[in-house]
């Protein structure tokens, strides 16, 4: 299951998937894509807004009721770009919204299916602007610093069970979210001194899709690329760690 498959990241991960055998139920605002997609691919098409968060779980029951969810991708994801005080506050909402609390809803309408068929693997899509602080993505970096959290704090409470995370960090894609991060010049600024520094570098789609499907394959609890910039996100999840070995073990694994 994967969100945000109309086009992008979303839309190159189900292709990998279903090249791989698997059945790939697509979820995106924009019906006509998906169905397209989902006839080329063999799987089915969900149109759903996780802006809106009273159709979730009831999403998830549909799905769940058309095939077994044995991997749920939360890919689904808003940008916004600008100085914090003149952006609107709806936008913000529904930034929030579909970037941190539709994750969370989703998992937690998922996760008693996976529960119920003793397997289940949940992948959450984050970026390097949860823990890099750039100036004109407020918003942004705190829906993904976020989700980022609620990944580690929910691998510690299924610790024991046949339910698996992913947590997937990634600098900026080449994609059209590029192209709005520049225009805002405090923004630009940013990154340019990171190209500079050789600490930014647009990601190929076609490799992140690869890492985040092996990284499915074989369990792997982080995937983060640029490999250069995984510093960044070991820094804020070093605590995460040591605090879950004091409260549950150390996983030899």
């Amino acid at each position: 299951m994967v969100t945000g498959a109309s086009r992008g990241l979303g839309a190159r991960l189900a292709a990998l998937v279903a090249d791989r055998g698997a059945r790939v139920a697509l979820v995106a605002r924009s019906q006509d894509p998906i169905a397209k997609l989902a006839a080329d691919l063999g799987g089915d098409a969900y149109p759903a807004d996780l802006a809106e968060a009273e159709g979730i779980t009831e999403l998830v029951r549909r799905i769940a009721a058309d095939g077994p969810i044995d991997v749920l991708v939360n890919n689904a994801g808003l940008d916004l770009t600008g100085t914090f005080t003149e952006l609107a506050s709806e936008r913000i909402c529904e930034l929030i919204m579909v970037n941190l609390l539709a994750p969370m809803l989703m998992s937690r309408a998922a996760i008693p299916y996976m529960r119920t068929q003793a397997r289940g693997h949940i992948v959450n899509v984050s970026s390097l602007a949860g823990t890099n602080a750039l100036p004109g993505l407020v918003p942004y970096s705190t829906s993904k610093a976020g989700l980022s959290h609620f990944t580690a704090s929910l691998r510690a409470e299924l610790k024991g069970t046949p339910i698996t995370t992913t947590l997937v960090e990634i600098g900026p894609v080449d994609s059209t979210m590029m192209e709005s991060l520049r225009v805002h010049e405090p923004t630009r600024r940013a990154l340019q001194r990171l190209e500079t520094l050789h600490l930014a570098a647009d990601l190929d789609m076609d490799r992140v899709a690869v890492s985040l499907v092996e990284a499915i394959e074989h369990g792997r609890r982080h995937v983060r690329l640029p490999r250069r910039d995984a510093v960044f996100p070991l820094f804020t999840e070093t605590p995460r760690r040591l605090t879950e070995w004091l409260l549950t073990g150390l996983d030899p694994e």
